[in-house]
């Protein structure tokens, strides 16, 4: 460090008494996350809703035949086409991109199904062109909170990502959207509607059997792992083998809403304050990539407020004073900076915030930086954690996806020293739970979901499953 004066050295300090997790705080959260996982496969419920899927076991890698897969996010439609080799493990893919029009994310729900066949069409058109396609069973990545009773059935709870089409939330999605495709006269059913996390677990298991979590790290937080039917006493009227697997989609970006645990800060207190819910998505509020720029952000307001002058003294900070205007890239930019000029982040502060800043506090960001980047880091593990105390797992791969994971600087290796202080690895000891790149999930997995469960439609094997006698006709 440059010679800092000895008041920002003491804010430094402060910043690090806030955001440090240490081990101890990161065992009770997860002593506390473990409780909350089973209360969510309990009759009662709680805050993690550990959402029933319906996807019963994992693929053996010998999984064959040809599969779509409908990928619906909030800014693009992808479309796939994955054919499961003879090669164990094995699959080719051909894929198309459509975007999403912003008209039709307030048009009519008449309006959003036509457009999603008609890219299926088009994609179907532009592969197979002048062929005629006997049966294709389809994975449904729907990236909305849904209810699921079936594996072919979603009822839309409601709309995220700037949609607000009238007439969908409430109902189940996979009626209209079939209809369209008959009234085209594609041979094409919805063999499994999918949340991406379970997805992710399912691709990574197929070329990988130490698999056993998949994990979203991306601007939201959750996991998906595979659960016993018979430790899941809300499903227990269903009589269902006491060992058949069934994968949880826990949605565990509720854990905590009660703040019990968790080591909030004066910021996150605003983040929930302000937010569109209250009161909901605590854990995810403190990890996810929508929310770190933000936690960044207020802290360096706070600091002007609570100590006029020590920053930015005869600095125009009005652009600072924006809520939201700083992502997760931008403190990602800054620790991704060499610490010996950081030149760069002088440039960026210059041009997001209009900010000419000094050495010293450049560098006060820069620790800003690494504290938050490294306590989400922290405490996202404490999830992967949770569920392997949960599962008595010793040791496991876990397959994970979302920009968070993926761009981050340092959050694969400080979850990793996460989960050995939690886990209490010796020294000597190599890491036993390790966190991967995952496979895709939103189209692998959800051809392979599908494809797993035409398999059970041939084995009889019909739980969760609503229009067993029409899947028939596809295997």
């Amino acid at each position: 460090m440059t010679d800092m004066p000895q008041d920002l050295l003491e804010q430094i300090k402060h910043f690090e008494e806030v955001f440090t997790v240490d081990k101890t705080k990161l065992k009770q959260v997860v002593d506390h996350f473990v409780k909350e996982l089973e209360k969510g496969l309990s009759v009662e419920g709680g805050n993690i809703p550990m959402n029933v899927t319906w996807v019963m076991g994992f693929p053996d890698g010998n999984e064959k035949g040809t599969f779509l897969a409908l990928d619906m996010g909030g800014t693009n439609l992808r479309v796939c086409e994955i054919t499961l080799t003879d090669e164990k493990g094995g699959f080719d893919i051909i894929q198309s991109k459509y975007k999403m029009p912003e008209e039709l994310k307030t048009g009519t729900a008449e309006e959003l199904w036509e457009y999603t066949v008609d890219c299926v069409q088009q994609f179907i058109e532009y592969h197979h062109e002048n062929q005629k396609l006997s049966q294709l069973p389809l994975g449904f990545t729907f990236s909305y909170p849904a209810t699921q009773d079936y594996i072919d059935h979603g009822v839309l709870q409601r709309w995220t990502k700037g949609f607000d089409i009238d007439g969908v939330e409430g109902e189940d999605v996979v009626p209209p959207l079939e209809k369209c495709f008959k009234d085209r006269g594609l041979p094409i059913k919805v063999a499994a509607l999918i949340n991406d996390t379970t997805g992710t677990l399912i691709a990574s298991s197929y070329t990988d059997s130490a698999m056993k979590i998949g994990c979203i790290f991306g601007t939201g937080v959750n996991a998906a792992y595979m659960e016993d039917a018979g430790s899941i006493p809300k499903l227990a009227h269903m009589n269902l083998p006491a060992d058949m697997p069934i994968a949880i989609n826990c949605e565990y970006g509720a854990f905590d809403n009660e703040h019990v645990v968790l080591p909030l800060t004066k910021y996150d207190h605003i983040i929930d304050r302000d937010s569109p819910r209250p009161g909901q998505q605590a854990f995810e509020k403190m990890t996810a990539g929508l929310y770190l720029g933000e936690i960044f952000r207020l802290a360096l307001v706070d600091l002007l407020d609570s100590r006029p002058g020590l920053i930015f003294a005869d600095q125009d900070h009005t652009l600072l004073r924006t809520p939201y205007l700083l992502d997760s890239s931008f403190p990602a930019a800054i620790e991704e900076d060499p610490y010996e000029n950081l030149t760069e982040t002088e440039d960026l502060v210059q041009q997001k915030l209009k900010i000419k800043a000094t050495s010293a506090e450049l560098e006060l960001m820069r620790r800003l930086a690494e504290l938050i980047g490294t306590r989400a880091a922290r405490l996202s593990a404490c999830g992967v954690a949770a569920i392997c105390k949960k599962k008595n797992i010793d040791a496991c791969h876990v397959g994970a996806d979302g920009s968070v994971f993926t761009k981050y600087p340092h959050f694969k290796a400080r979850g990793a020293q996460a989960l050995r202080e939690i886990l209490d690895w010796a020294p000597t000891e190599q890491d036993k739970v390790t966190i991967h790149a995952a496979e895709d999930g939103s189209g692998v997995g959800a051809a392979l979901i599908a494809a797993l469960t035409l398999k059970r439609v041939r084995a009889g094997n019909l739980a969760g499953i609503r229009n067993a006698k029409e899947m028939q006709a596809f295997c």
